[in-house]
């Protein structure tokens, strides 16, 4: 699964990996511990521009009678998003990008449980695969929120955790599950969402990433003697 990451790059060295327009209106700050059902950058794309948008963290199907059940739709399995009620409508029409640098994952040691950063080694800024809903609610609210893609661990995860998020790398593969008409070669879509097979990094940080409360930039660093038990 991926249940928190982090988005510590410069808004200018986003714009330049993902292309998305100008948007005076933007408010951008640097997020070190980002936790299921807060607000996130997500990229979308329609009308041939890209943009940077901010989403709800937990994707709310559009059928969906109550808000609540976007806290169980974190993460959505790669290998069955296509047949999946909650997803299957946005896998076809509402594919995004989800900026980020990093990711946690607990490993279990005994009866402990130490979080780990994973980044990649050769790129700094990186994407995860997502989806993304608009829903209304019975009093007209609209949300907009999405899921962060999951698939099998790949080798050097798996000693960590079964399962990762799907990443997306390169540009051409943001731009191939970015197309709007890309859900006319679904298979093809369905081959992006693989295990990344790119070098990966990880490194033990404190435990205080455990809790959403913390978000600055002690949550990235390695975990000392001092430190790991916090």
């Amino acid at each position: 699964m991926c249940g928190r990451f982090t988005l510590t790059a410069d808004l200018d060295d986003l714009r330049q990996m993902f292309l998305f327009a100008q948007q005076p209106d933007l408010t951008y700050k640097k997020r070190y511990n980002i936790a299921p059902g807060q607000e996130i950058l997500v990229v979308t794309e329609g009308a041939g521009q890209r943009r940077l948008s901010p989403m709800r963290w937990g994707l709310i199907p559009a059928w969906a009678k109550e808000e609540k059940i976007g806290y169980k739709m974190i993460n959505a399995r790669a290998e069955t998003l296509h047949q999946k009620p909650a997803f299957r409508r946005a896998f076809r029409e509402r594919r995004c990008l989800i900026p980020a640098d990093g990711f946690y994952e607990w490993k279990r040691a005994g009866k402990e449980k130490y979080p780990f950063r994973i980044v990649l080694r050769d790129q700094p800024v990186f994407a995860f695969a997502g989806l993304w809903e608009e829903w209304r609610s019975p009093e007209g609210k609209i949300v907009t929120s999405c899921s962060i893609i999951t698939t099998e661990a790949n080798d050097f995860m798996a000693a960590i955790h079964n399962r990762m998020p799907v990443i997306l790398a390169r540009p051409a593969e943001q731009a191939m599950w970015l197309n709007p008409r890309g859900y006319e070669a679904e298979e093809t879509l369905r081959r992006l969402l693989q295990p990344y097979r790119g070098p990966m990094e990880a490194y033990r940080v404190s435990k205080a990433v455990n809790s959403p409360r913390f978000d600055g930039p002690e949550c990235i660093a390695p975990a000392s003697e001092l430190n790991f038990d916090q």
